[in-house]
């Protein structure tokens, strides 16, 4: 952490600048009010429980939904990236699907799980399955064939080899799949609440933006900022435990 104090002070300088610019004027400061109104708001709405009852359904969401989509990305992609006629009937539907945004599924979702919480899982689930499955696929492709012919020299069967070297040896890239995901994951469910929503975070930010309450309206969006950030950090951790055999990871 102390080594990104660099990126910690440009942070600083940039919230002073939107104080002086919207205190002197340079800026309008109904539409951008002070960020020291801005985080006086945001601790009052942490503090009487307004925006935790609004953020908890949103992580419960994304996580629901980013964990059914690892929970069948994974296999699906060691499948894919272990089996030829797997991969070749998976691929032509996965470049099929995958290039399409992941807002586009929400009206055709909505007429088959209505625009309750149903849908807004579902709608995460997709969006976040393929980072994960090409991921996956592209490590298990990715593992050097030297070490699965060691495996079966020392009479290691295709399962064993499965999950003591290949899995092991595509584990970095899935991870990267999965730090990908949760990010996209975070987009789409506040997307699908303004959507369609009477909860959530991004609902929240819309309904304070309606109702012209802008500085709960900023201190809903540094909030996703904050949540992302913790995340992502999150992830960087889980990937230094799991790939701690490989030394310094670059991460935190």
């Amino acid at each position: 952490m102390l080594k990104r104090w660099p990126g910690f002070v440009l942070i600083i300088a940039l919230l002073v600048m939107w104080e002086i610019a919207s205190k002197t004027g340079i800026v309008d400061s109904v539409s951008m009010p002070p960020v020291s109104q801005v985080f006086t708001t945001w601790g009052g709405i942490i503090a009487n429980g307004e925006l935790l009852n609004y953020l908890l359904p949103s992580l419960g969401r994304i996580f629901s939904g980013f964990l059914l989509a690892a929970l069948v990305a994974v296999p699906l992609g060691l499948l894919m990236g272990t089996t030829p006629f797997i991969y070749r009937l998976l691929e032509p539907i996965t470049e099929l699907i995958r290039p399409i945004p992941a807002s586009a599924y929400i009206p055709v979702a909505i007429l088959f799980l209505g625009i309750e919480n149903e849908m807004k899982v579902f709608v995460i689930f997709l969006s976040s399955l393929f980072p994960i499955l090409l991921n996956t696929y592209s490590g298990v492709r990715g593992v050097d064939p030297i070490l699965i012919d060691t495996g079966r020299t020392f009479g290691v069967s295709k399962i064993k080899s499965l999950f003591k070297i290949i899995l092991p040896a595509a584990l970095p890239s899935i991870l990267t799949g999965m730090r990908v995901s949760v990010g996209i994951a975070l987009v789409v469910a506040v997307v699908a609440e303004m959507i369609t929503g009477n909860s959530g975070i991004g609902y929240f930010i819309l309904d304070m933006q309606r109702i012209f309450r802008v500085a709960e309206m900023f201190a809903g969006i540094f909030t996703l900022g904050i949540i992302g950030y913790l995340i992502n950090f999150g992830f960087l951790k889980v990937e230094q435990y799991f790939l701690r055999w490989r030394g310094n990871t670059g991460g935190v």
